[in-house]
């Protein structure tokens, strides 16, 4: 049990007669702890997104891949501590999404490697478990960028290690590395000047900062389900472009516009909202609000009744949930993937939308793995689209930066010859995947993809989340935006003239080809105008429009 006559009576219990030691139970409930805090303040991390871009999926990420992690142990009443944390590290790992997720696996693995087998831990083994922590995840990144998740790491670690040299409280400990994190947190802009520009801090960091804390609250017998209050802007939250997760019991989907009698009180109706389902977003414009939730079926009528004694409605939208999960799982099934042979070159793919799956299976892809921004997908996912097919060789294309870390690990876990090819874009994975030959020499193949990512430059067009200034872009919340390979370039009105301004950006002279995969938020109408401009522009360029069906980006534009 941890104790100390200063402290909260906590509610941990361990087997120990010393105040200074936990054991696997112990462990169990601050795992929980940590993870319920973590989705109460998971809108937050997303939020502190560098580029204002629907890709802060930071949060979600680590909030996943926590979740596969507390499941291996959800029902265990093991009390030996190695073997909790080591399930709890093979949780992580497979459930990994996105590079703060495999970098939380990371971090998960070096701490169980060190307690492997021990029936209980002490300070002295927290302090060595926290340095092998730091050591793995700096080990699991090619390029460690300080000023994010792992400059967190380290200072907790570096000072826990210091505090051990004067104390064996653990719970004194707990207080030093919540406080080191979030001092370091704080500290991050002023390693990442990036972070700095866009006047945030880590998001990684700041997720890493609330496990610890969570930890803390469970000791301190503190709330662990009401988190920061984050309020979107008003055109942020869409109708179908909030399914980032969706848990087991949640039915039906809700959207409620509405306009308050008076001010509203956020925190009293987020509490409330709480009693009702999940995946709880409020937004707002101009004193118009728009609630989205997650319920059960027998709820569904419950935020409806609770906002019209707050205020008048002006539009509600339902969805079930299950209904649009068997619509998107019925996508999948509809791609023609032509079975390859035993022993020849397979190629997965990841993709954001179905069209663009479409595309890279007529190209070849053996399998498809859904995902890209808001949606990062899992080591296991990326892991088992390959695993049962009839060949060692395999080639994987992640098409998206915040996904190649993952796809590395699960190469790593695979005992198949595996390659990943690091595209971090749309663009790059056609041109590699046009280099594909199924029974061509594997490392020449391999060598042809890496050798293709520089044929194409790639051009993202979206909808900014929120006011900043970056690369010298003066950007508003709610405009069109541009970002060309990555780097935000352009912001406009529409997106007819964001899209001419980013290609000015572009070596046109160099180009060929203009290739336009248009999303589910934008017209054919829309796009068939954008592109007789283009063309009108560029005579000498040829152009193509692809529905591409991703979400939140109305055009992927490939410029070869």
């Amino acid at each position: 049990m941890i104790n100390q006559k200063t402290h909260t009576e906590p509610t941990l219990t361990s087997q120990s007669s010393s105040y200074n030691t936990i054991n696997g139970q112990d462990l169990k409930k601050l795992v929980e702890a940590a993870l319920r805090w973590l989705k109460a303040n998971q809108q937050l991390v997303n939020s502190l997104n560098v580029f204002p871009v629907p890709d802060g999926d930071t949060g979600t990420n680590m909030l996943l891949t926590m979740q596969a992690a507390y499941n291996e142990i959800a029902n265990s009443e093991e009390t030996n501590i190695g073997k909790v944390a080591k399930d709890v590290a093979q949780g992580a790992l497979m459930g990994a999404r996105g590079n703060s997720g495999v970098i939380l696996s990371q971090i998960w693995r070096g701490f169980a490697r060190v307690l492997d087998n021990l029936p209980e831990m002490d300070a002295q083994i927290l302090s060595r478990a926290l340095s092998e922590s730091r050591n793995t995840a700096y080990k699991g990144v090619v390029r460690p960028v300080e000023g994010t998740i792992l400059t967190v790491i380290k200072d907790v670690s570096l000072a826990v290690e210091s505090c051990v040299t004067r104390s064996s409280d653990l719970v004194e400990i707990l207080d030093v590395a919540v406080k080191t994190a979030d001092e370091s947190v704080k500290y991050t802009p002023e390693l990442l000047p990036i972070l700095k520009t866009a006047g945030v801090v880590d998001s990684g960091g700041k997720g890493l900062f609330f496990l610890f804390e969570g930890m803390q609250r469970l000791i301190q017998k503190l709330p662990l389900d009401e988190g920061t209050i984050v309020i979107k802007d008003l055109s942020s939250i869409k109708f179908a472009e909030t399914m980032d997760v969706v848990e087991d019991g949640q039915d039906v989907e809700v959207v409620i516009d509405f306009t308050p009698h008076d001010k509203l009180d956020l925190e009293a109706f987020y509490n409330d909202l709480g009693k009702i389902g999940t995946s709880i977003q409020v937004g707002e414009g101009d004193g118009l609000y728009r609630m989205h939730i997650h319920t059960e079926e027998s709820k569904q009528d419950e935020p409806e009744a609770l906002i019209k004694s707050m205020g008048q409605i002006s539009k509600i939208y339902k969805e079930d949930l299950r209904d649009q999960m068997k619509r998107i799982e019925a996508k999948k099934k509809e791609l023609d993937i032509k079975e390859i042979t035993p022993g020849s070159i397979a190629v997965v793919s990841v993709s954001p939308g179905p069209g663009l799956s479409q595309i890279f299976v007529s190209q070849g892809a053996a399998a498809i793995v859904t995902g890209g921004q808001t949606m990062n997908p899992s080591i296991e996912e990326i892991l088992k689209s390959f695993e049962d097919l009839p060949t060692d060789k395999v080639i994987i294309l992640p098409n998206n930066k915040n996904v190649i870390l993952a796809a590395n690990s699960a190469k790593a876990l695979s005992v198949k010859n595996v390659a990943v090819i690091p595209t971090k874009n749309i663009s790059q994975g056609i041109s590699a995947i046009l280099r594909w030959n199924p029974d061509g020499d594997f490392d020449q193949i391999v060598e042809d993809m890496n050798d293709s990512l520089d044929e194409a430059d790639c051009g993202e067009i979206t909808t900014a989340t929120r006011s900043v200034e970056i690369n010298g872009v003066e950007v508003e919340e709610g405009k069109i935006i541009g970002l060309l390979n990555g780097t935000l370039v352009v912001s406009g009105n529409t997106v007819l003239e964001t899209c001419l301004d980013l290609l000015e950006k572009t070596d046109m002279e160099m180009r060929e080809r203009v290739t336009l995969f248009y999303g589910s938020n934008i017209t054919e109408e829309e796009v068939a105008e954008i592109s007789e401009k283009i063309e009108e522009k560029y005579p000498d360029h040829e152009v193509e429009v692809h529905n591409g069906g991703q979400p939140h980006y109305q055009l992927i534009i490939s410029i070869e």
